[in-house]
């Protein structure tokens, strides 16, 4: 079974930056996907960023040119640096791993960790 800890959430002001980190208990190699969603209280999960095995990375349109996601291979750790934070990007933020093996998908989901932009 998979384990994912997210770490690094926390109250900024808008403009600010935070760096967001999910250690995985496995292989970072042995994922066909890597990434970060968020949900806003009273909305729907939404995927922000993903690594994809052959892919370019995948980033939601309202945080293109601010957020860039990152894997670490000797850590298995995936990173999400946030920067030009905005109120709007308030959310619980969860790390996200998939395989796939005989066409069978599995997802892993972190904890969350909270992201508060105050105005």
């Amino acid at each position: 079974q998979v384990q994912l800890v997210e770490s690094g959430g926390g109250l900024v002001q808008a403009g600010g930056s935070l760096r967001l980190s999910c250690a995985t208990s496995g292989s970072i190699f042995s994922f066909n996907a890597m990434g970060w969603y968020r949900q806003a209280p009273g909305k729907q999960r939404e995927l922000v960023a993903q690594l994809s095995s052959g892919s370019s990375p995948y980033y939601v349109d309202s945080v293109k040119g601010r957020f860039t996601i990152s894997r670490d291979n000797a850590r298995n750790m995936i990173d999400l640096q946030m920067n030009s934070l905005k109120p709007e990007d308030t959310a619980v933020y969860y790390c996200n791993t998939v395989q796939v093996w005989n066409g069978r998908r599995s997802d892993y989901w972190g904890q969350g960790t909270q992201v508060t932009v105050s105005s």
